[in-house]
């Protein structure tokens, strides 16, 4: 079996090598194929990732490239981790919005629809060579903003299914709470990527007990704590919102915190600046410790998972991913992206039946996706179209409007004032990466 990694360059990189290499009688690896165009960052990373492989004994090959055609040609599954611009743009994206009282986050607001705009294209891009290459590989998207790349990818035809760790990584905390072990969890997981609710805990599978009113009755204060949000409000919602519902629910509190530190991607840069100083040490066979502040905690684990039961070697049937709604949430369109349990085997991702949502959660999930669907069309059509009544709007003008317009419709702008300067913002830190602009 062959893989690659587009993005294999990223210092998340050997988190997941270090997955291959523990499961790989889950999904045995002939061949990995890391590609990145950071010849510098790659040929750092591709030899830790050989000295794993090495150490842990497994006897797969590893391969590093910047072509991606050729890194792709035969791989049964391809997946996607890119930062387009890098840290660098991150930093802008958690930034700028900051001036004029927004979030500043590199996956929800502004910075995020700025993300969303630099990275949509190129992936559409490196999926269309996937297609010509090799047609019948599977895309497992680890790309922020999931949800709008996951439909980007669908909409255009593509073998696609979107990951992210957020909720593997409530699983395996719960599983530690309940003295459980990690598979007899089983998570009435709720929502779009980065806007989700645990409705139930349940023990055994989908239709077993379910022990959330134990947890917060026994728990509450530790789950609370890591949420950083106070135990009455998780009380009095009654289920456990993801840590990204804070931007929504205390947005000026969170605010006024990042007008008071150094940015995430600041924190972030000087990390990789260690990591990579780290994997250049032909010493070092492991992930360093280090690593776990980096972000992404058992993404590998998730992404074995994904990748068996997608390509048949095994793997969980029901699995946390991101796919089209298709029903399951009755207030959205079908070809909405979700993030929910699904069952996942050789043809895809179903999701499985939901709970009803309350329309408090409801309601955010519905504004969410309006504002999603308008930032996709940003991303696709830019400044080729706006479609507005009347006639079409073109060039710049056309895309200036369409940025506009999904700023307007997001729940953590809303208003004109601030939907306007944020355009401008987000065209003069981002005009390089904006065909239009």
């Amino acid at each position: 079996m062959k893989l690659a990694v587009v993005g294999g360059g990223s210092t998340y990189t050997p988190e997941l090598i270090d997955g291959f290499a523990r499961l790989r009688d889950t999904l045995p690896i002939e061949e990995l194929v890391l590609v990145d165009p950071a010849a510098d960052r790659l040929d750092l990373v591709g030899g830790l990732a050989r000295r794993i492989f090495a150490k842990q004994g497994h006897p797969g090959r590893i391969v590093t490239t910047s072509d991606i055609d050729a890194g792709v040609a035969g791989a049964g599954a391809v997946l996607l981790q890119l930062r387009v611009g890098g840290q660098a743009a991150r930093n802008q994206d958690e930034t700028w919005p900051l001036e004029c009282g927004c979030i500043g986050q590199e996956t929800t607001g502004a910075g995020g629809l700025a993300k969303a705009l630099r990275t949509v294209p190129v992936v559409l891009d490196i999926a269309e060579r996937v297609r010509r290459t090799n047609p019948d590989a599977w895309i497992i998207d680890f790309t922020n903003p999931v949800g709008i790349v996951t439909r980007a990818l669908l909409r255009a035809g593509h073998k696609a299914v979107g990951l992210c760790n957020v909720a593997i990584g409530f699983q395996r905390k719960f599983a530690r709470l309940l003295d459980v072990t990690p598979g007899e969890v089983h998570l009435d997981h709720v929502g779009l990527n980065h806007l989700t609710w645990e409705l139930g805990v349940r023990l055994g599978g989908p239709d077993g007990e379910n022990v959330l009113p134990k947890l917060l009755a026994e728990h509450g204060d530790a789950i609370a704590g890591d949420l950083r949000m106070p135990r009455a409000i998780v009380d009095r919602l009654g289920v456990v919102p993801s840590y990204y519902l804070r931007y929504f629910y205390a947005h000026d509190e969170v605010v006024r915190e990042l007008g008071t530190k150094p940015s995430r991607a600041a924190e972030v840069a000087a990390m990789e600046k260690e990591l990579l100083a780290m994997y250049g040490d032909p010493a070092l066979d492991e992930k360093p410790a280090l690593l776990a502040k980096r972000g992404g905690a058992f993404y590998s684990e998730a992404a074995v998972d994904l990748a068996s039961s997608l390509l048949g070697s095994g793997g969980s049937a029901v699995q946390v991913v991101n796919t089209y709604n298709n029903g399951t949430l009755p207030f959205l369109p079908d070809d909405a992206v979700i993030e929910v349990q699904a069952r996942v085997d050789g043809t895809g991702a179903t999701p499985l039946a939901v709970p009803e949502l309350d329309p408090l959660f409801a309601g955010l999930i519905a504004n969410v996706t309006a504002y999603e669907d308008l930032a996709l069309e940003a991303a696709l059509r830019g400044g080729r179209a706006t479609g507005r009544a009347g006639g079409r709007d073109t060039g710049r003008a056309g895309g200036r409007e369409a940025v506009f317009k999904a700023l307007l419709a997001h729940p953590l702008i809303g208003q004109f004032e601030y939907a306007e300067a944020l355009t401008d913002k987000l065209i003069a830190h981002n005009r390089e990466h904006l065909a239009w602009a």
